[in-house]
């Protein structure tokens, strides 16, 4: 169980002669660096507004369901097993993956699909079937996929980036591997087909980024994929939350939940603790924020005044798209759509025109795309026996554009075409069969997350907002400052908020008299 402490017993705690770090944010990026930081010595203290740990990643239990609120898939595993590790602990002995085979099936209104999935042999034959003439530009972008997952994801993505030098040494490599195309435009420089340039183009909305203007690096998914495989962490990844919640713990950490950061407190241009919504303030050494960079720099920050990342270049900055999000249950249908597995991708009738309403114009399109998530073909611990979990996401504008949505207004509307569109396409009589439910709009990602413009990914992934040109690990504002998670380097995505921890413990000292 996750341990809960009383703020007033926390700073009794950490006055043991341990350095002190105060974590702002109990998402995966903010448990992961209170891992780090204990493994260094520290005495941490996690502080977050949820009554759970996990952020985004955490879940809602409702009427005997769990509901994965935000994402669904773990890949690269390797890179949890080496976080367990600097701690001393044991990945696989705190959380199961079970792998998903196939990853996920994209389908379209006309009724065709691809299977997306590991086995070299059924992912070609899948690419014959949409467009027998791009078998060899695929294994090209299979071959561009990996080039960019080694240097983007394992070099790039696992070191500091808060230099210009920093940046200066990697632009040959930028160059030579295009990362000013988009991750769109090299998918159709491999492909013609469109249902194919689709498949090969989307995985950007996975991070909040619109696939005609992320930069091409991001087709690393692809490789990453396809090397590692796509897990299901049992439990959710609120199980694994729960985990690190427990690493924190057994090595000397609190949590506080349910308790909200107000003010990061500075001393002479030095963090000196943080100032609770209640007025209690808490001293530390090291102060790491979890939460958005937007919101630490204008919301936590808002006292002081800031070099870099000011009001004005925060306002100018893209965020990424929001999400509506619907979770529900259903009642006696384990055994009903067979064909529907843990994962299925519902194509509307338009793709890049879609992508323009939604991260250009701003705009609220009639037709929509779905991710619909079917955990309970996987982990039977989803539902009560016999029923089903469900979440199906579709992307939307994030509040930030002039014609923003009246989401008041506007949800059970949209929810109305959602339902069509599931009725229609996958899951036939799903309306008399629902037995509890949960939505989240765009506002609730701005008010239970705390994010501006209720974006679902923090700032978007181009990139002018990525590496070097993304809020920094290490803050310009405050000594002892940190950030990490989607809204700094190297950015969204679960493997990219562990990775902001693994480059947070590589600017952070060790604490005194850690050898």
């Amino acid at each position: 169980m996750m341990t809960r402490v009383d703020p007033l017993q926390s700073e009794r705690a950490t006055q043991g002669g341990r350095n002190r770090a105060i974590v702002i944010g109990a998402g995966l990026g903010g448990l992961a660096a209170a891992m780090r930081l204990g493994a260094k010595g520290y005495a941490v203290t996690v502080i977050d507004k949820l009554d759970v740990p996990g952020g985004r990643g955490s879940a809602i239990w409702q009427d005997g369901h769990r509901f994965d609120l935000g994402p669904t898939i773990v890949t690269v595993p390797q890179l949890y097993r080496e976080l367990w590790a600097a701690c001393g602990r044991d990945f696989d002995a705190d959380v199961t993956l079970k792998a998903l085979t196939p990853f996920y099936e994209i389908r379209w209104p006309d009724g065709t699909k691809f299977v997306a999935q590991q086995d070299t042999d059924k992912l070609r034959a899948e690419v014959v079937k949409l467009s027998p003439g791009d078998l060899a530009g695929f294994d090209k972008f299979l071959t561009d996929s990996s080039d960019r997952y080694w240097f983007g994801f394992e070099d790039l993505g696992r070191r500091p980036m808060h230099r210009l030098l920093d940046l200066i040494k990697v632009l040959p490599s930028f160059v030579r591997l295009r990362a000013d195309r988009s991750v769109y435009a090299h998918a159709a420089r491999r492909v013609k087909d469109d249902k194919l340039r689709m498949a090969l183009s989307f995985h950007p909305l996975f991070i909040g980024g619109d696939p005609l203007h992320v930069t091409s690096m991001y087709i690393l998914v692809a490789y990453l994929e396809k090397e590692f495989g796509v897990h299901y962490a049992m439990g959710g990844l609120a199980a694994m939350a729960q985990a690190m919640a427990g690493v924190i713990t057994d090595q000397g950490g609190s949590l506080l939940m349910e308790t909200q950061v107000d003010e990061i407190v500075l001393r002479d241009g030095a963090v000196t603790g943080v100032r609770l919504a209640s007025g209690l303030e808490m001293g530390a050494d090291v102060v790491v924020s979890n939460a958005d960079a937007g919101h630490t720099y204008n919301k936590l920050l808002r006292a002081h005044t800031k070099r870099r990342w000011t009001p004005k270049r925060l306002k100018r900055a893209r965020s990424s798209m929001s999400l509506f999000v619907w979770y529900f249950g259903t009642k006696n249908t384990a055994q009903d759509w067979p064909d529907v597995g843990h994962h299925t991708i519902l194509n509307g009738p338009r793709y890049t025109g879609l992508l323009r309403d939604i991260f250009i114009k701003g705009k609220l399109s009639d037709d929509m795309s779905l991710y619909v998530h079917r955990p309970s073909v996987t982990d039977p611990s989803v539902a009560p026996k016999g029923d089903d979990s469900f979440y199906v996401l579709s992307p939307v504008p994030h509040l930030g554009h002039d014609n923003g949505v009246d989401w008041a207004q506007e949800e059970p509307r949209y929810k109305a075409k959602m339902l069509k569109v599931l009725e229609d396409q996958l899951l036939p009589g799903l309306a008399d069969r629902i037995s509890t439910e949960v939505v989240f709009t765009p506002e609730t990602f701005r008010d239970r997350y705390l994010s501006p413009h209720g974006a679902g990914f923090s700032i978007e992934p181009r990139i002018l907002q990525s590496a070097w040109f993304r809020p920094h690990n290490v803050s310009e504002e405050a000594r002892g400052l940190y950030l990490v998670g989607a809204g700094t380097h190297p950015g969204a995505g679960v493997p990219g908020v562990i990775s902001s921890a693994e480059v947070l413990s590589k600017l952070v000292p060790d604490a005194e008299g850690v050898r």
